[in-house]
């Protein structure tokens, strides 16, 4: 397996992976526009894994100054179970601590509440906290 920044000709290979993992319905959540958003912030913390020579996963991260993100974890079906997600996850922590972040957030869909095990082996804590969104768009 190999863990590395997303490289521009990830990008079918990335959407198609976040279209199959996500199944996302509304326009703001369209993976193509997702993926240019991401990319305009420049921050390089866009990952993705190969497994044998094909993209299997990816994770996104952001950073604010005050509070490090995980988003995005998506793992192809064919090769769950394999220390793909673990692996992404760890990268991203090692390059949010490189900016000298202090805490790692991340959130979990209720439809997706099964995953928050795999978290938990992870260190993560479910919090008390109020998810609130607003759609801008």
């Amino acid at each position: 397996m190999e863990i590395r920044l997303f490289k521009q000709t990830d990008a079918d290979s990335v959407t198609t992976l976040w279209r199959q993992v996500f199944g996302y319905t509304e326009p703001r959540n369209d993976p193509a526009i997702s993926l240019q958003r991401k990319l305009a912030a420049n921050d390089d913390l866009l990952l993705v894994a190969l497994v044998d020579g094909e993209l299997a996963g990816t994770v996104m991260g952001g950073y604010d100054g005050h509070r490090g993100w995980i988003y995005s974890l998506a793992v192809a079906e064919h090769v769950r179970r394999r220390g793909v997600g673990k692996a992404l996850v760890l990268r991203m922590e090692q390059l949010l601590a490189a900016r000298d972040c202090p805490k790692i957030n991340l959130q979990v869909l209720t439809t997706n509440a099964g995953v928050v095990t795999f978290y938990q082996k992870l260190g993560y804590n479910v919090e008390q906290r109020i998810s609130m969104g607003k759609v801008l768009s």
